[in-house]
Parts: structure tokens; C-alpha cells; sequence
């Protein structure tokens, strides 16, 4: 460069541009990082200097100078970018790069009502310098660069309107430990703190997003996902609305159940009128999920739910389609679609459904849930009635249909309403699930509110978290793990508001959990098995196993302590029954693996303590927070080895884990045959896991004859998840022939649900 530039810093003065103290910064965040050079990063942003540039541009230019460099020959640029992102980061949060005292900077956050005021006040002041102490700011250092993007964008303390960043990283993870465990006795508190902080900023527990964002501040709305069921009723109808708009601007992904809804051209009131149908109350839920932009964290999404046999089905189908007008489509909302086993006989024998209006039969709704047995009863007998409206559609017709509009919009999902309660956690007779959520991986118990304030009504919230089986040498380490994960999640159902009654008496008497995974992709690299041939089987089985028992046992515990959940008895585990006992034994066939740990054991100390906690949990997608654990997406292959996905900041790329070591290892999601291997692990995750998982289905059309996907192919995808006690399934993915690591383009594919984690 041949002439002097000068630089504005950021008190306002101007100095010569130094470019030793560029050096020395790039230099530094190089430290042991291989196959990276400080001079090609220099080159790279030298180019783009110029005179009476600010300080705050220079450190911006070159992290993206940096964060251009990485590719698959050169992965570790993701985290020279990282570190530069994180001395930029610490510039703007305090003027400098080493952080403040914990002490002084929760004062000053809580004087500007940034930070919760209780921390102060639950915690002395040498009680927070201990925690100081203990600190490890250098963790900072062990992020990627889409990481640190990400805590930038969604989860660090700032205004998200000037764009002021208040914290960095560490803060974060200690504040939110020390809050969850403020409620603890004295003489335990600090070593729960210290243990939680060492397993979430070391990225063995993984929190999702309402907890990163939300914990330490005013806001005190943490569970990721809201289920809210609509009764048949004007009133109903309106709460459940209403109930929308308060949750989702709490940054939570709602799911709505609205199949009581009555069919087009019902009588009401006696014949005064005929009832407008579904469609138009679907606009009035789209509206209300619409209206709040949830802080600039997320925007608001849903899941709406029906069953198969509803009498407006065929209009239904369609309501995200591109074809049609404004009137007939509702198409920013997604939809779950409701199966049961009768449904897919009648689909094996070429017979025939029979649609029907909720309204016009009596019981069939409930039963659909509650009772199979007593659904088929019913169901006959209203088929065979004549003075019952009813249309009668070809089982493989109504099939198609679905499976059609699955592929073209991608965003049409499945229940299977039957596995999720008979393989269930709840007494069906009693506390029946009836919908999901917005990523198909909860499933709890739900009653319809009449008005907002409704005592009887019942809103479903979970909270999530997730393991990282990338950071697991070994299965014991999951019950110290679980311990944490447990009495962390359990503590945060006390320590949040409820804007709703009927989601405080539902969250409080069930104490609902939802613990998943996250790196399963890479779990299975370093293991040397693969998603599509069966070799992963039996490491998939006894890592579930481990999984669910250390929860068990967790939340067993934490009842010996606190007390079970008042509502254990409405669940099947009190009365001795496990998920080893309810699971498809079709999927014996399929895997062999035997238990390994103490069930009966568990059982009795279940039956005798009870459990803290209903359910303990689901497999979600954990789109965004596996990006902060430098991990792969929950249990999907990836697209990629380098994942490219779009941000308010630009383009981020993140390569997978051991890139260099096991890039052999990897199984790729396009390489994989056909969903027959995903789907039998996703069969052998759920024979342990409680809720439900977010399992999608993918399809190459260049595989098969015309490049077009056969009809009997999607059928027999989704027959076969039945038959494995599969409960849900989420996204279908298509490959569109688009770069395969371009594939991932979108920030958001919740589409703003918290369920992400």
C-alpha cells in the first residue's frame, strides 16, 4: 500500500493505520489452529481498506476475510473467525477486550433493567465473585464463527434496535446457571452453578433458544414449545386465539389443535345458520400468529392439527398449495394431519374412508385419542347410519392427496395419534394427547379453554434441552448429565411466569421435559457406523436406552426430594408401565440389541417415589443451537460437509465436526439410498423416548425413472414408519439439484419455532 491511511477509533480520534496491530491480532486468534495463514487474511482485507475507515470496519473486514477462507480444505478458518468475531464482539459489549468483573457488570445490567433484579438479591456479593473466579472466559475461543454469529443475532443481552451488544458469551452461561439453580438450598447451590456452567459452555448440554435469550433478563417465558387445543365454540375459539398472541410473543412455537371444529354447512343454533366451516377460523389463527415478531429473536410460527376423517379433508389438503386464491388458502401456517391404525388398514385393502363432521359424531372425536378399539366401534356404526352427513373417500386416493401435497409444500406432517397414546407416558383414559407441536416432537395432554382465564382448560408447555453425543466419550457420563439437564429444566418450571392459567396449572401439576440430542450425525462417524445399512442398530439402542433410563433416574430422585408431579398418577409410568413395555414389536425384527441397564430396578423405585417430572423426553430439530455446539443438526445427516445457511448477517458456513479425520465416515444425506435406515433408527430412538421426534423424510428424484418420485414409494415410507411405532413425521426434503452445501439456505427451517433449541 503506498500511501498513509488513517483509521477513526471509536472515542473519535483518528491515527495512522497500523498494520503490525493487525498483525499481531490475526496472529493471535491463528494460535495452534492448523493449516491456516495470517498473511492470506491479510491480503485478503488489505484490499479493502481505505482512508478515515473506523476501527470498528477494520475488525468487521477481517473477520469476513477469515470467515471467505473457509472451505473443505481449510476448515479451521471457521474458528480464526470465531476468535476475531469474539475480540470484535468484546470491543463493542465493554470498550476493550478483557471482560469486566461479574459483580460490576450485573450491577450495571440490572440498573438498566437489562438483567433480572432477583439475581442480585438471590446471590450475595461474594457468591458472585466466587462465580467470577470460576469463570472461564477463554471458552469464548472454542466457538466457530457461525456460532458466534449466532449468539450475536439471537442470544447475547442488547438492543436490538441500535444494534448494542451488553455481554459475551460467558456471562451468558453463568447468569443462566445461576438463576436456575437460585431456589436451591445454600450448602448446594454453588456446586449445582459451577457443574451446570462446566457442562452447557463446554457444549455437553445444549440449551435451546427462549433459555439462552431469555434467562438472566426480565422476561421470564422459557418454555419452547405451547399446545393449545380449540374446542367447537365461539368462545373457545377466541381464547385459543387470544392464547396465540400472549405466546407468541413470549418466543414460543405454538401448536394448535382445531380438528373439534365442525365442517362446512353445520347447523347452528337450532337451523338459524349454516357454520362457515374450518377455513375461516384458520385465518383468524394464521392472524394471531402473525402479529408479533417476538422481539427480533424469532417470528411467529404454528402447526395446525386435524384428523384424516374430518368431513372438510379434500379443502384442507390444500391450504398451503400454491394453486387457488386468497379465499381458499391459509398458507402461512403448517399443518399435522392425524392417522390411526384403522386409516392405514383401510389404505392396505383399497378401501374406503368416510369423511365426517366432528359435530355430527358423537364421541368419535374423543375415542380417535382415547380408545382405538372403541374408535372402530363407533366409527362403523356412523358409517352405517344414513341420517348422518358423510362422503366417502378411496382410502389411496385420500392418501395420494396427502402424500402429495407432503412433497410439493414439504410442510405437511404426520401424526400417528394411536402410537402416541398407546406408547405414551400418559393414561390415555384419562389425560389423552391429542396434538403436537410446531416441529412434531412434543406430545402431551391438552384441554380446550372457553374463555383466556379458563381453570378447567389445559395449555401444554414443554422445555427443552439436549445432550451433545459428540462431547460423550462414554454412555455413563449421561446420568451425571441427566442429573444436571434434570434439575436445571425442573427448577426453570417454578423459576418462569405463566401468562395463562391454564398453562401454569397444566406446566406446574405435570412438569413436562423435553430432552433430546444434538451431533447424533457425527456420533455415528466417530463410531464408524452409517444411517443406511443397519451397522448403526445397535449403537442407536443402547445409547437411547442410556439416554431415557438416566433421565428416569434423575427425575425419580428429584421426586424423592421435591415430590413427584401432582398429576403422576394420570401418567402409565405410576402404574409400573415403561417405555421398554409399550414399544412396536415390529421393530424387534429389525434390531436385536438386549437391554443393558437396570429396568427393573427403576421400575420399583418409579412405583414406590413416583417422578418429579411427566415426561423427560424429545428429539427436536435443534436447528440453531447445534450451530453453537459446532455440532450437526439433531439426528439428520447432513447435506454437506460444509453447511451454508443465510443470516441477517450475511451467509454463514460451518463444516462438520473432524472434518479431516472421518470425512470417510460421514454419510451424507443425498448419498443415502432411501429412508429405510433413517427411518428404522428414528423406530428404535422412539421404542425409548417418551414424547415424540422430529424425523423427516427425503427424497431424490433423480433415483427413480422420469426423475419423479413414485406415489407407492411415499406410501410405502409412510407405512413403514407405522409399522415401526414411529409417531411423527416432520419435514419431506426433496432434492431440487442445488449444490448440495447450498442446500441449507434458510436461517430459520422452524420457520421462528423455539422448538429449534
Amino acid at each position: 500500500m503506498s500511501e498513509q491511511l488513517f483509521v477513526k477509533k471509536r472515542n473519535g480520534l483518528k491515527e495512522s493505520l497500523d498494520l503490525e496491530k493487525i498483525h499481531r491480532v490475526i496472529t493471535w486468534a491463528a494460535k495452534d489452529l492448523d493449516n491456516v495463514s495470517v498473511s492470506q487474511v491479510e491480503m485478503k482485507s488489505q484490499i479493502q481498506f481505505f482512508d478515515d475507515i473506523d476501527t470498528s470496519t477494520i475488525h468487521e473486514t477481517l473477520i469476513k476475510s477469515a470467515a471467505d477462507l473457509i472451505s473443505e480444505e481449510t476448515p479451521n478458518y471457521q474458528y480464526l473467525a470465531a476468535r476475531l468475531a469474539i475480540f470484535h464482539l468484546r470491543k463493542r459489549a465493554f470498550g476493550q477486550f478483557e471482560p469486566p468483573h461479574l459483580y460490576d457488570h450485573v450491577q450495571a445490567l440490572t440498573e438498566s433493567e437489562r438483567y433480572d433484579k432477583h439475581i442480585l438479591e438471590d446471590y450475595s456479593k461474594e457468591e458472585i465473585e466466587e462465580l467470577n473466579d470460576y469463570m472461564d472466559h477463554n471458552r469464548d475461543l472454542n466457538f466457530s464463527y457461525a456460532a458466534v454469529k449466532q449468539l450475536e443475532g439471537k442470544y447475547l443481552v442488547q438492543n436490538r434496535v441500535s444494534g448494542e451488544i451488553f455481554e459475551s458469551p460467558q456471562f451468558l452461561y453463568i447468569l443462566v446457571s445461576a438463576c436456575l439453580f437460585s431456589k436451591y438450598p445454600a450448602d448446594t447451590r454453588m456446586d449445582y452453578v459451577k457443574r451446570f456452567y462446566d457442562a452447557i459452555s463446554t457444549f455437553k448440554i445444549s440449551l435451546p433458544t427462549p433459555i439462552m435469550a431469555g434467562v438472566r433478563t426480565p422476561t421470564r417465558q422459557f418454555s419452547s414449545c405451547v399446545l393449545i387445543e380449540c374446542g367447537d365454540s365461539l368462545d373457545s375459539i377466541n381464547a385459543t386465539a387470544s392464547s396465540i398472541v400472549k405466546y407468541v410473543s413470549q418466543r414460543a412455537g405454538i401448536g394448535v389443535n382445531a380438528g373439534r371444529i365442525r365442517a362446512e354447512g353445520s347447523v347452528i343454533r337450532g337451523g338459524e345458520a349454516y357454520h362457515t366451516g374450518c377455513i375461516p377460523f384458520y385465518k383468524y389463527f394464521q392472524t394471531a400468529v402473525k402479529s408479533c415478531s417476538q422481539g427480533g429473536v424469532r417470528g411467529g410460527a404454528a402447526t395446525l392439527f386435524y384428523p384424516i376423517w374430518h368431513l372438510e379433508v379434500e379443502a384442507l389438503l390444500v391450504l398451503k398449495n400454491n394453486r387457488g386464491v386468497e379465499e381458499n388458502r391459509v398458507r402461512h401456517l403448517d399443518y399435522g394431519v392425524q392417522f390411526n391404525k384403522l386409516m392405514y388398514q383401510r389404505l392396505i385393502k383399497s378401501e374406503y374412508i368416510t369423511l365426517f363432521s366432528p359435530s355430527d359424531v358423537p364421541g368419535l372425536y374423543d375415542a380417535f385419542f382415547a380408545d382405538q378399539n372403541k374408535f372402530e366401534e363407533l366409527y362403523v356404526k356412523y358409517e352405517q347410519d344414513e341420517s348422518i352427513r358423510k362422503r366417502r373417500v378411496k382410502a389411496t386416493d385420500l392418501f395420494g392427496m396427502f402424500a402429495q401435497e407432503r412433497a410439493s409444500t414439504g410442510r405437511i406432517y404426520l401424526q400417528n395419534v394411536d402410537h402416541c397414546n398407546t406408547h405414551s407416558p400418559f393414561d390415555p383414559a384419562v389425560a389423552p394427547v391429542r396434538q403436537s407441536n410446531l416441529c412434531l416432537e412434543i406430545a402431551l395432554p391438552t384441554k380446550p379453554l372457553e374463555q383466556v382465564d379458563d381453570p378447567n382448560g389445559e395449555i401444554a408447555l414443554c422445555t427443552l434441552s439436549a445432550f451433545n453425543l459428540g462431547a460423550i466419550e462414554d454412555l455413563s457420563e449421561l446420568e451425571e448429565l441427566s442429573n444436571l439437564v434434570v434439575r436445571a429444566l425442573d427448577s426453570l418450571l417454578s423459576y418462569q411466569d405463566y401468562p395463562i392459567p391454564a398453562a401454569q396449572n397444566s406446566s406446574l401439576s405435570r412438569r413436562t421435559l423435553g430432552v433430546g440430542v444434538i451431533n447424533f450425525a457425527y456420533y455415528l462417524a466417530k463410531h464408524g457406523v452409517r444411517y443406511s445399512d443397519g451397522s448403526a442398530n445397535g449403537l442407536t439402542h443402547k445409547t437411547f436406552e442410556a439416554i431415557q433410563y438416566y433421565l428416569l433416574k434423575a427425575s425419580n430422585e428429584l421426586a424423592q426430594e421435591f415430590g413427584a408431579c401432582p398429576k403422576f398418577n394420570e401418567t402409565t409410568y405410576s402404574k409400573g408401565i415403561l417405555p421398554i413395555d409399550t414399544y412396536k414389536k415390529d421393530l424387534d425384527s429389525v434390531c436385536s440389541e438386549p437391554l443393558h441397564l437396570d429396568w427393573e430396578a427403576l421400575r420399583e423405585s418409579i412405583t414406590t417415589h413416583g417422578l418429579r417430572n411427566s415426561t423427560l423426553s424429545a428429539l427436536m430439530p435443534s436447528e440453531t443451537s447445534s450451530q453453537i455446539s459446532n455440532a450437526t443438526n439433531g439426528i439428520e445427516p447432513p447435506r454437506g460437509f460444509i453447511s451454508v445457511k443465510a443470516s441477517k448477517d450475511g451467509i454463514l458456513k460451518q463444516v462438520v465436526p473432524e472434518f479431516e479425520r472421518l470425512r470417510f465416515n460421514y454419510e451424507l444425506l443425498w448419498n443415502i439410498p432411501n429412508n429405510k435406515g433413517y427411518l428404522t433408527l428414528v423406530g428404535i430412538m422412539q421404542k425409548f423416548i417418551d414424547q415424540t421426534i422430529s424425523a423427516n423424510t427425503n427424497y431424490d428424484p433423480a433415483r427413480f425413472e422420469n426423475s419423479k418420485v413414485p406415489m407407492k414409494q411415499l406410501l410405502a415410507d409412510l407405512l413403514l414408519a407405522y409399522k415401526l411405532g414411529v409417531k411423527t413425521l416432520y419435514y419431506h426434503n426433496t432434492r431440487d439439484g442445488a449444490e448440495d452445501s447450498q442446500k441449507d439456505l434458510k436461517e430459520d427451517d422452524c420457520a421462528g419455532g423455539a422448538c429449534k433449541i
